[in-house]
C-alpha cells in the first residue's frame, strides 16, 4: 500500500528538530511520497528551505504560491520567486493560493487581485494550482466560472476541502479534484463524510496539511505525514471500500495531477 501526502509543510520550524525522524516515521507508515509547501512572503520565507529538502529526498516534491493571508505582500519580487521556482523539475503546483475571509489577514481586493494573477501564471504556465479558499466559496467560483468560461481555467485541487457536497460538485464540474485532510475524522464534520462518500474516485485525494489539522485519535498533537494513516482509514470506511484498491486510486489520482509516473 502506497499513499501520497498531497500538502504538508515539514519545512515548517516545528520540524527543525526532528525532521530526519518525521521522514523515516512517515515511510515506515507508508507514505511514499509527499508534496511540500513554499510561500515567499511568509514571515520568514521557506522556498529556498523547501525545494532543499526536495532536492534531497527523491520522494518529495515541491509547490509555491502566495497564501492569501499573504497577499498583501505582494510584489514584483514575489512574483519573480515564484515564477522561478514553477520551473523547477520538482515543482508540481502552483500553491497554496485562494481565498481566506475568516481571518481576512490581507484585504479583500488585494487577495483576488492576487489570486487572479497567480491563476494567470498557472494557466500560461501549464502547471496545476492547490487552491486554498475559506469562508469565500461564493467569491472563488465566481472567479473560477469565469475563467472557465474564457477557457483559462488551470487543473488544480481543492487543498484541505471542508466546504459542502453542493459545492463540491460544482469544484467538480470545473475540473478540480477534492483533498480531504484530517477533518474529515473530527466528529462535528458530517457534511465532509457526505463529500468523502460521493466524491468520484478518480478525483479524490487526502493530505494531512501538517503541522496543522491533526486528524483523531492524534488531535492536540503536531500533525505529521504518518498520520494521514488515520485520515486514509476514515475516508475507507466512509466509503465502504477495501482499504487497498483506495490506496492504489488514491496514488494514481495523486500522480495523474502532479504529472508524474
Amino acid at each position: 500500500m502506497r499513499l501520497f501526502d498531497t500538502h504538508c509543510h515539514i519545512a515548517d520550524e516545528r520540524f527543525d528538530e526532528d525532521r530526519d525522524a518525521v521522514v523515516q516515521r512517515f515511510l515506515d507508515a507508508g507514505v511514499a511520497r509527499a508534496l511540500v509547501v513554499a510561500d515567499p512572503r511568509e514571515e520568514v520565507p521557506n522556498e529556498q528551505k523547501v525545494f532543499r529538502l526536495a532536492d534531497e529526498y527523491d520522494f518529495l516534491y515541491g509547490a509555491i504560491g502566495v497564501h492569501p493571508h499573504n497577499a498583501s505582500g505582494w510584489d514584483a519580487d514575489a512574483e519573480m520567486t515564484v515564477r522561478r521556482y514553477i520551473g523547477h523539475p520538482k515543482c508540481r503546483l502552483l500553491g497554496e493560493i485562494g481565498l481566506d475571509y475568516h481571518y481576512d489577514l490581507s484585504p479583500r481586493d488585494a487577495q483576488r487581485r492576487v489570486f487572479d494573477i497567480q491563476l494567470d501564471m498557472a494557466f500560461d504556465g501549464g502547471i496545476p494550482v492547490q487552491l486554498h479558499i475559506r469562508e469565500a466559496h461564493g467569491d472563488c467560483l465566481d472567479m473560477l466560472r469565469a475563467r472557465a468560461g474564457a477557457g483559462r481555467m488551470p487543473a488544480g485541487i481543492m487543498h484541505c476541502y471542508t466546504g459542502s457536497w453542493e459545492s463540491a460538485k460544482i469544484y467538480l464540474d470545473l475540473g478540480l479534484y477534492i483533498s480531504l485532510s484530517g477533518a474529515v475524522t473530527f466528529k462535528n464534520a458530517p457534511k465532509l463524510s457526505e463529500v468523502a462518500r460521493n466524491v468520484p474516485a478518480d478525483r479524490l485525494l487526502i493530505e494531512t496539511d501538517c503541522p496543522y489539522m491533526a486528524p483523531v485519535p492524534m488531535r492536540g498533537r503536531r500533525n505529521e505525514p504518518a498520520f494521514i494513516a488515520h485520515t486514509f482509514a476514515k475516508v475507507a470506511e466512509l466509503r465502504g471500500e477495501s482499504p487497498d484498491a483506495l490506496a492504489e486510486q488514491l496514488w494514481e489520482n495523486s500522480n495523474r495531477i502532479m504529472g508524474l509516473e
